[in-house]
């Protein structure tokens, strides 16, 4: 963590403490207020009703106040002297309710601020941990375009030295011009998927659902990709013999979805693998499989893989971790889900839903 972050942060703890002095000086002032408050309405209570008990008293003496006998200033003596007993134990007991009522009130406070600040630590921990992932996802990002920047600037330089050289160089420069459209196509999805993040994390992803046929996509996916699993050896198929999918779906939206899907069951395939894509519709919902026999994915990762960032190694470079976890954004703005089935060594299924039309 920066200095200046660090700053910051005891900035704002002498300011949460600050405020809170004043918070508990004005519960103090207040809390006092209404205790006078309190004490003043019972004092009137009692002299009103003692002036209303001297007034009874005189009453039933009648104007000659000689005539009251022993007994009858003994008992009232008696009297007054229980009723004072009576309110010095009351007074006492509201004295016990009052510092029993500070504690427990200054105790949950404590709770409560305690409580506050632990949030606050865990709140820290987590913006700490955020910075971090953004550092090593900046730098992993940056690596990746310089790479590729790198890979254009040499085959142009490449290109050049050839047209300068030998008439004969047409294959070399179509070969030279397919890589350069390679990096860039490369360059451009990771463009794409910093756009797609950025969108997401400001809640603007933008779906715009349609009904549609998911087989016609399904196979357009196939078609893309069918030259690069050749390249690798891979087997693509497609089972798509039922009725059709009708499902409301943006286009753009699930073609990458399928894209993310068929990219990585290849990327993470060994040469000689099976990957096969299809479909069914059940329960109000359409829902896709694409599974290879590839390594498998281990059960504590499942649920990980969809993450942000997230890779399959330490040292793996062979993507960012966020196509999946764009693919399930993708979904969830759909109305609909992914999820994963896999053990090591049995290869992996993907399923993703979207509402059916």
């Amino acid at each position: 963590m920066s200095s200046e972050s660090n700053s910051g942060r005891v900035q704002t703890d002498d300011s949460l403490r600050a405020e809170r002095g004043k918070t508990d000086a004005e519960l103090g002032k207040r809390r006092e207020a209404i205790e006078r408050s309190a004490d003043a309405v019972v004092l009137r209570a009692r002299n009103t009703a003692d002036e209303v008990l001297q007034v009874a008293r005189d009453t039933a003496d009648g104007k000659d106040k000689e005539t009251r006998t022993a007994a009858v200033i003994e008992e009232r003596t008696l009297a007054d002297d229980g009723l004072e007993n009576e309110r010095a134990v009351a007074d006492e007991s509201v004295r016990r309710e009052r510092a029993d009522r500070k504690r427990a009130l200054a105790n949950l406070l404590q709770l409560e601020r305690e409580e506050t600040d632990q949030h606050l630590l865990t709140e820290r921990g987590f913006s700490d941990e955020a910075l971090n992932t953004r550092d090593i996802f900046l730098a992993m990002v940056s690596h990746d375009l310089r790479t590729m920047l790198g890979g254009i600037a040499m085959t142009a330089e490449l290109i050049t030295r050839e047209i300068v050289g030998e008439a004969d160089s047409k294959a070399a420069i179509l070969s030279r011009a397919e890589t350069i459209q390679r990096l860039t196509a490369r360059m451009n999805r990771l463009i794409g998927d910093l756009v797609d993040v950025a969108s997401i994390e400001a809640g603007k992803l933008l779906v715009e659902p349609t009904e549609g046929n998911l087989i016609a996509l399904i196979r357009a996916s196939i078609e893309v990709f069918q030259s690069s699993a050749d390249a690798h050896a891979i087997q693509l198929t497609a089972q798509l013999d039922g009725p059709p999918l009708l499902a409301r779906f943006d286009h753009e939206r699930l073609l990458q979805v399928i894209a993310n899907l068929l990219s990585n069951a290849i990327k993470f395939s060994p040469r000689g693998a099976c990957i096969s894509i299809g479909g069914e519709s059940s329960g109000g919902e359409v829902r896709v499989a694409v599974k290879d026999t590839g390594a498998g994915i281990r059960p504590e990762n499942l649920e990980a893989i969809f993450g942000k960032f997230w890779q399959v190694g330490r040292h793996d470079r062979r993507g960012l971790g966020l196509g999946l976890y764009i693919s399930r954004c993708i979904l969830e703005a759909h109305g609909g889900r992914i999820w994963a089935e896999s053990a090591p060594g049995a290869g992996s299924t993907f399923f993703f839903s979207v509402p059916a039309a």
